[in-house]
């Protein structure tokens, strides 16, 4: 992708597409065309941070933003030790309810009927309705107000309204790292009125109809895990760097806010409404985004909003068979250890697929995960298989191996091209002991296939709304 800066503001970018399909490199000592040799003690992350050498530039067309893992090293959240990290297996069961949310997302994506959701009342949320945030791993940190308070936001392109804790808390607040917002002491926060179109618009962002208190717009988001968040619907000055900001940003104001964060203080939206921050800084980056999600929770990666250089990308359209809510991928195969798999295409079709990143694992159609897992233990026949993990069910025991050979995956898209996923992305490792493939199988065939975060590890993602695409380009975070 070239550059120019157009207008004032605009970044102008063209888009070059590569016809040929070549590997991504991953984090590996030796390799063979189809394989990567790996040590064992790569599959674990690092006690202490270890930053991305990318030097992350921000200039007239972009802003990039440092993105850590939660409960990493990294992660300021870490050093406060009341704020427990979930287990393995909890990070397994929170994905799932994330990913049945976005399942019923699909399937129902609104309330039926104008409920009047009170600030301080949960119990109108209908749940199969709400959005999904489970897992969602990792973080940036903006500033909000005036003056700028700083604060840790969970980056998550399955949801579109961007939300913090506010004070005076009306009714409840989960603990969080950084102070509670306030907007009492923020000279540029703005309520939002009830008979504004801005708070009817809530509708479709959320999945459930605003409520309306004293005059002021009221949202409320139930997630797929039971977590919640209930507030005034206002509007502020968003600062993502020290040169990019931006006035009247519309964003929820929780009150009443129950659930799984982490400790981070609520969600920065990457969806495609109207009112996702992409969307609403549209003027001055043109619905174009990109991320490189780290090859572990010891190591960073970024956030860059606008144009980037994209001259190792290759590019898919984005699907609109799954609605306007997620971002839409057409899958056409899967190859494992260079054999692309005999999985007709309309298993692909039939279940559809989205690009998400706050899923953890991949979720496949049980064909194509079925003939995934048949090959990929095939090829990992010489190590010995163990017990499984929650819902991964192809988990090894390396405790006798320094190294080990993995055979390459890679994803096919309609426009032709192969994702070769990084080695890093392969496993979930628990232990040693129980290292496990990192893809599950849907129990429905159309059900629909969601590319997750672990193997989007070091890819940089780049999110081109206004052309209508998405790319994938090797190394990102280096």
């Amino acid at each position: 992708m070239k550059c120019f800066l157009y207008a004032p503001f605009l970044c102008l970018c063209l888009l070059f597409s590569l016809e040929k399909s070549y590997g991504f490199e991953g984090r590996e000592n030796a390799e063979n065309h189809h394989s990567h040799t790996i040590e064992t003690s790569s599959l674990f992350p690092s006690t202490s941070c270890k930053s991305s050498t990318k030097i992350l530039s921000n200039n007239d067309t972009k802003a990039s933003l440092k993105v850590v893992h939660k409960h990493g090293p990294c992660s300021t959240l870490n050093q406060d030790k009341t704020i427990a990290a979930p287990t393995d297996t909890e990070i397994l069961l929170q994905d799932q309810s994330r990913v049945k949310s976005i399942q019923s997302r699909l399937s129902n994506p609104k309330t039926s009927g104008g409920n009047d959701v009170k600030v301080i009342d949960a119990t109108t949320i209908p749940a199969k309705d709400g959005e999904a945030i489970g897992s969602a791993s990792y973080i940036v940190t903006v500033g909000l107000g005036t003056p700028q308070k700083q604060l840790s936001l969970i980056i998550d392109t399955g949801s579109d309204i961007t939300w913090t804790q506010c004070q005076p808390c009306a009714r409840s607040c989960y603990k969080q790292q950084e102070k509670i917002f306030d907007p009492s002491q923020s000279t540029s926060y703005t309520n939002i009125s009830c008979s504004s179109p801005v708070c009817s618009s809530l509708t479709s962002a959320t999945g459930n109809d605003p409520g309306c208190d004293s005059s002021t717009c009221v949202y409320a988001i139930q997630y797929g895990d039971s977590s919640f968040t209930i507030g005034f619907f206002g509007a502020e000055k968003l600062t993502l760097t020290p040169t990019d900001a931006f006035n009247n940003i519309y964003f929820g104001c929780g009150q009443n806010n129950q659930g799984l964060f982490g400790g981070t203080a609520g969600i920065l939206g990457l969806g495609r409404d109207k009112l996702s921050v992409v969307s609403q800084t549209a003027n001055k980056y043109n619905k174009i985004f990109s991320y490189c999600l780290p090859s572990s929770s010891s190591s960073t990666g970024f956030l860059t909003f606008g144009c980037s250089d994209t001259k190792n990308a290759k590019f898919t359209p984005l699907s609109t068979s799954v609605g306007p809510f997620f971002y839409g991928l057409d899958f056409t195969g899967i190859s494992v250890g260079g054999t692309k798999l005999a999985i007709s295409a309309s298993v692909f079709s039939t279940a559809g697929a989205i690009i998400d990143s706050g899923t953890v694992i991949s979720r496949l159609p049980p064909a194509a995960y079925s003939a995934l897992r048949a090959s990929f233990r095939k090829l990992m026949s010489k190590y010995p298989l163990t017990k499984a993990l929650s819902l991964l069910d192809t988990c090894y025991d390396f405790s006798n191996y320094s190294t080990i050979s993995v055979p390459k995956i890679g994803f096919f898209f309609s426009s032709g091209i192969e994702v070769d996923i990084d080695v890093s992305g392969v496993f979930f490792a628990s232990s040693i002991s129980q290292v496990c493939l990192a893809f599950a199988g849907n129990s429905d065939a159309k059900d629909l296939l969601i590319f997750g975060s672990v193997q989007q590890r070091t890819l940089e993602v780049f999110y081109d709304g206004s052309a209508g695409q998405v790319g994938f380009a090797p190394g990102g975070c280096s």
